[in-house]
Order: structure tokens, then sequence, then C-alpha cells
């Protein structure tokens, strides 16, 4: 039975000059040559209003609406899959990404408490299989007080979802890495090392790592 699988695209960077575009662009196309029936459903947050609104209390008691919430909740119902991507932004998931979660991460439609035990929420996304692909600018390890990675796989674990492994292309924009910075990190493995990715660009850097996400994607 063919999959429908829906990717997010959450990066404000130019697709030319975006590593997470380009990661985005090479996991889909080894995707789609393990599963060629599979539906593939594009949504990038940079054209979605709702993912520019953020949550205040000027707009607390309309912010969870057909429009923006309910929408965009069936919509992750109707789905298989969900790729998630993001690179990292001060230290955390872009805005556009917390807008959307904020949205879409509400009691009794995505988890609820009705039927937990001891305070645990139930999450109810449980036909959800989610891949993570994410950047970041520093080596990995600079910041893992910021891991927005390990922050989306928690977050949609928490929604009943089934996640895979997280792709985490590292050191985008440091010139002159040492020799044992972590460049890949496939969910605990720490794959590849050294290397200037600043020097090699978004498309040669994918190309490197082409043989670790080929096989991410058809376990995907």
């Amino acid at each position: 039975m063919a999959n429908k699988v829906l990717v997010i695209n959450s990066s404000m960077i130019d697709e030319k000059a975006s590593f997470s575009v380009a990661l985005t662009k090479t996991f889909v196309k080894f995707y789609q040559e393990a599963n060629p029936k599979d539906e593939i459903i594009h949504l990038n947050l940079n054209d979605l209003p709702m993912a520019s609104i953020t949550l205040t209390t000027r707009n607390f008691n309309n912010f969870f609406n057909q429009e923006d919430s309910d929408k965009y909740i069936d919509q992750l119902k109707s789905v298989n899959k969900l790729i998630f991507v993001t690179p990292m932004t001060n230290f955390n998931v872009t805005s556009m990404t917390k807008n959307y979660l904020d949205h879409v991460l509400v009691a009794n439609k995505t988890f609820s408490y009705k039927y937990s035990k001891q305070g645990d929420a139930v999450g109810l996304l449980t036909k959800l299989k989610v891949q993570i692909l994410a950047t970041q600018g520093a080596p990995y390890g600079w910041y893992l007080w910021g891991n927005h990675a390990k922050y989306l796989e928690e977050t949609w674990k928490f929604t009943g979802a089934t996640v895979a492994p997280s792709i985490l292309v590292c050191g985008t924009k440091v010139k002159e890495p040492h020799d044992n910075d972590v460049k890949l990190v496939i969910g605990t493995q720490s794959l590849e090392k050294g290397d200037s990715l600043v020097d090699l660009g978004p498309e040669k850097t994918m190309k490197k790592f082409e043989k670790y996400i080929k096989e991410a994607a058809k376990k995907f």
C-alpha cells in the first residue's frame, strides 16, 4: 500500500544556499527511488501566514481556529509519514517551526490527558512515522544545550508518532574546523569528521554524505 508523505520545510535560507534544502532534496530523491508509488506532499512554512503567527495574550482567544490549527492537524492525520526539516536558529528550531508546533500541539486533538496515568499524556498521532532532517552552523557538540534535532524528536514522540533516527548535518558555517569536529550525525552515531562544509557548499556536502542519507531514506 502506498504511503502519503508530508515534507515540511522550515528553513528561511535562500534555496540555493540552504544546506537544509539540499539535504531534503537528497533524502526525498532516495526515498522516492525506494518507494516510487508513495505520494509526496510539500509544505513550505515560509508560504503560510499561520507560521508567522506567534501566540500572545492579544490573540490567545482566536489562535486555535479552523484555518490555522485544525486544517494542519487534519493534514497530519491524513498522512502516514512526515519529513520535518529545520536548520538551527539561535540554538533552537526556527520561529516558523515553533509557530507551526504551537498550532498543531493541541490537547484532545494530537495528544490527550483523558486516558493517561500519573499525568503522562497519551499521543494521538500513533499512525505517523517521522524523519527529522536538521542542520546547524556549528560542529556537533558546540551547543548541545540547544539540540534542536533532539527537541523535535521528543516533541513528535510526545504526540505518539514513531520517530526515525534524525539526520543532522553540522558545521555548515565554520570555515576552519578541527579535524575531530563532527559533521554528520544520524541518531546517536557520529559518522563524519573534518573538512570545511563552507568550502564544499550544500550540493557537494550532500554528495559527500550520500551513502548515509541513502541508507536512512531506504529505511524510512
